[in-house]
């Protein structure tokens, strides 16, 4: 299956399941605000997502996808699947005991996670009991990650990238049953609608793998070589895999001495950098990191490294203009998504600031996606998760730096900039290994991107001033104006990009005619 195909299946079941994620957050924006309730939900929702990312999609995915690779080609299926059985056994045992550790002593933890939160206030009270009831979803999902990870290695990414599609319907339905209802009772139905969607995605990840006649048996945990492999490989990647997922915790810790609504604040504005990423950088990491292992153990080297040229190509001619975009106009963006209802114009506001932020790094945070299964692909998580902690210091310090004068929006830069001090040791590392080397083409290009991103972010900055008087009328003005300067932004940027020699019109055509073909 080659790369284009491969990103494009993720990147367009991403693309539906962020879109409904929009409508997601719009519906909570004006059902919730950016008050006491939305804060304590958000810590709930933040939690165990960010434990999700870094044991179940980050460490555990970055060791098990390349040694379960390793075993399909080199001993089959059956082999490789006993393997998996083994690891689901061992892996889902671990998390039920450390979840319902956590949720027995969640008001400690919430004084560690959250140590803002006043124990004998509102936003604490709601935030142990939301977590209480959302932390399931780990477990969950750790399954979701290993069933998926299993689909992927045989090139079947459609039913892994669909999934999350299913906790976004499963919220927008508890919004719409809480509407008219109190704050508290719609963050409980929230709350109880994450763990539901948990539960679903297993569901539907067992069926896709019967489909496809994957057979995955729980099996008595042997602690055989491969499993203790797998572990030692996991230990580094915990921390390697997940540094952004970490570096947003640290934020939300920061942020939970600052005022009523900054948590909100910087959550509405991650939600939106989240839609380039997910649909750009997750989805070409995805594709990449198992058809990179399955490369490196054929012996192509040179295939791998043209592999990863072209996904670099692909995510940034992408993901250029979407930063340019979001960095020339966020507070356009944020008053069309969340500017109606309980959320008001200054938290509009507020949380444009802090997306300004945010996508001065949305290249760095994909770049990140592409340089990291490089590593992962040679069966290393250790030099990431060095690079990593690196990273999450340098993150901590300028947070703790940057919000005395820029408050919530000072987490989000610390975020970008430590991003971006991330990637150059990841990349710098690989190319001193001899394991990645820009070649020409991709130079080329992305000057290219550079320029025609340029061309756009000007033509966006004097069409904003032209349609401002639009941006300040009712809703359905604002999305006209919006998705104006959206269709013109793009338009420009294809133009741009023809002319630069970004990208050419027989790639084009030839792209298309594979994805028809699919």
């Amino acid at each position: 299956m080659s790369l284009i195909k491969s990103v494009a299946t993720v990147g367009g079941f991403t693309m539906i399941s962020r879109v409904l994620g929009f409508l997601r957050d719009i519906l909570m924006a004006s059902v919730l605000g950016a008050g006491p309730v939305a804060d304590a939900f958000f810590i709930a929702f933040r939690i165990p997502n960010m434990f999700r990312r870094l044991v179940a999609e980050g460490a555990f995915s970055a060791a098990f996808i390349p040694l379960f690779a390793r075993k399909l080609e080199a001993e089959g299926k059956e082999i490789a699947l006993e393997f998996a059985g083994h690891a689901l056994s061992i892996l889902v045992g671990f998390l039920l005991i450390f979840s319902a550790l956590f949720m027995i002593f969640m008001p400690v933890m919430m004084l560690m996670l959250a140590p803002g939160f006043t124990p004998d206030g509102l936003r604490f009270d709601l935030a142990v009991e939301f977590t209480r009831i959302t932390f399931p979803y780990l477990t969950a999902m750790a399954i979701v990650a290993l069933l998926g990870g299993i689909l992927n290695a045989f090139y079947k990414f459609a039913a892994m990238a669909a999934a999350p599609i299913l906790l976004n319907i499963i919220l927008i339905a508890c919004l719409l049953i809480g509407i008219g209802q109190t704050e508290a009772h719609v963050g409980m139905l929230l709350a109880i609608g994450v763990a539901l969607a948990g539960l679903a995605q297993v569901i539907f990840l067992a069926v896709a793998c019967k489909r496809a006649e994957i057979a995955i048996k729980f099996r008595r945990p042997v602690f055989n070589a491969d499993i203790k492999r797998l572990f030692r490989l996991m230990l580094p990647g915990a921390l390697g895999a997940g540094v952004m997922q970490i570096n947003i915790l640290v934020g939300t810790i920061i942020a939970s001495f600052l005022a009523t609504g900054s948590i909100s604040y910087l959550y509405y504005a991650d939600r939106v950098y989240q839609l380039p990423l997910g649909v750009i950088g997750i989805a070409v990491g995805t594709a990449l990191l198992p058809m990179l292992s399955r490369q490196l153990r054929s012996g192509e080297d040179k295939t791998a490294m043209n592999s990863m040229n072209r996904a670099m190509e692909l995510s940034m001619l992408l993901t250029l203009p979407a930063a340019a975009a979001l960095i020339v106009i966020p507070e356009e963006i944020t008053s069309v998504l969340f500017q109606h209802g309980e959320f008001t114009p200054e938290a509009s506001r507020a949380t444009a600031a802090a997306l300004l932020a945010f996508a001065t790094g949305l290249p760095a945070y994909v770049l990140v996606k592409i340089l990291a299964p490089g590593f992962f692909a040679r069966e290393d998580t250790t030099t990431p998760v060095i690079v990593g902690v690196l990273a999450m210091i340098l993150n901590v310090v300028l947070s703790l730096i940057l919000i005395r004068y820029l408050d919530h929006v000072g987490i989000a830069l610390a975020t970008s900039l430590s991003s971006w001090f991330n990637v150059v040791l990841l990349f710098v590392i690989l190319h001193r290994r001899g394991h990645y080397a820009a070649d020409a083409r991709l130079l080329r290009r992305l000057v290219g991107m550079i320029v025609a991103s340029a061309i756009m972010a000007a033509g966006l900055y004097f069409a904003r001033e032209y349609l401002a008087s639009a941006f300040t009328g009712d809703l359905a003005e604002r999305v006209g104006a919006l998705i104006a300067l959206v269709a013109g932004g793009g338009a420009l940027y294809a133009i741009s990009s023809l002319l630069t020699g970004t990208a050419h019109l027989h790639e084009i055509k030839s792209m298309l005619k594979r994805r028809s073909g699919a």
